[in-house]
């Protein structure tokens, strides 16, 4: 599989091998084995998916804060979104900086998202379905979130806001701004 480094250490886009002939085509969309010799050496306890709809879709940005914080390997099953991180770790190099990835079925790619980031995406097309592992289980006494067009962070969402209002959760519309949040991640260092 191929490994692509982001600006921010330790966010992986992956691609997998895919190997396909008149039948269609496999792929192996995880190995503890082959994910540990890259680095990601998390133990995933819980599968999500979602569907969204709507093109314009938005959700996040999200994130559980610690003890109950989560890594996350994220893939889009169908249709396609742009998928961004933000680091939220206090004292880190790259404090409140975002990487972005297109994903998509047809791209097949997962994108690796460390514990201390929030998490998003905005679905692309109609239609969207969405897995991700998440090597912590989900805690609604931790759960949080923070605003998608917080000024502080600036994701640019690809430029495919312009102009259109993105379909939000209640949580997601009503979520406080990165300054008014209790997020509780400090930068420990690079693995």
């Amino acid at each position: 599989m191929k490994v692509i480094e982001t600006k921010i250490p330790g966010v992986k886009i992956i691609e997998p091998d895919c190997f396909g002939d008149n039948r269609g085509w496999f792929m192996e969309t995880y190995s503890t084995a082959k994910y540990e010799a890259i680095g990601i050496d998390n133990v995933f306890v819980q599968d999500n998916q979602s569907m969204s709809a709507k093109k314009g879709t938005l959700r996040g940005l999200h994130f559980q804060n610690n003890p109950m914080s989560q890594a996350k390997l994220v893939r889009c099953t169908r249709g396609t979104v742009i998928d961004v991180a933000v680091d939220l770790r206090k004292g880190s190099p790259t404090y409140k900086q975002w990487v972005s990835a297109e994903l998509s079925a047809e791209n097949k790619r997962q994108f690796y998202i460390p514990r201390g980031f929030a998490h998003g995406f905005l679905t692309l097309t109609d239609d969207v379905e969405f897995e991700y592992k998440v090597d912590n289980l989900y805690s609604k006494e931790h759960d949080r979130g923070i605003r998608y067009d917080d000024p502080e962070i600036s994701v640019d969402w690809g430029g495919l806001l312009k102009g259109l209002d993105p379909i939000l959760s209640e949580k997601d519309m009503n979520g406080p701004l990165l300054a008014d949040s209790d997020v509780n991640f400090m930068y420990e260092g690079e693995k």
